[in-house]
């Protein structure tokens, strides 16, 4: 497992990889929420109450914070959170 500090513009994310067998899975954690990889199930996080985005097709932090979220929950949303946003930008509403 590989843990990592993530500087943003808000805030530092923590960053949590987990070596796979073909693909990492991958967790940027914000202050008000975090961003998954599409290992992560975006139904159970909301059934949880938490604040998530997904985005996909993602080997590393750095693609995380490039790529479009696809989902989100809706506590994510009254945050600001939209699909098609970048990953910086969900997490940087994540502070």
């Amino acid at each position: 497992m590989l843990i990592e500090q993530v500087k943003l513009e808000n805030g530092c994310a923590l960053g949590l990889c987990f070596k796979m067998q073909k693909y990492p899975l991958l967790v940027l954690s914000a202050e008000k929420g975090f961003l998954m990889c599409g290992y992560l199930d975006i139904n159970a996080a909301e059934a949880l109450g938490d604040t998530a985005a997904k985005v996909k097709g993602v080997q590393s932090f750095e693609d995380m914070l490039k790529a479009k979220v696809v989902e989100v929950t809706p506590k994510a949303r009254e945050l600001g959170v939209e699909p098609g946003m970048t990953g910086r930008e969900t997490l940087e509403k994540m502070f």
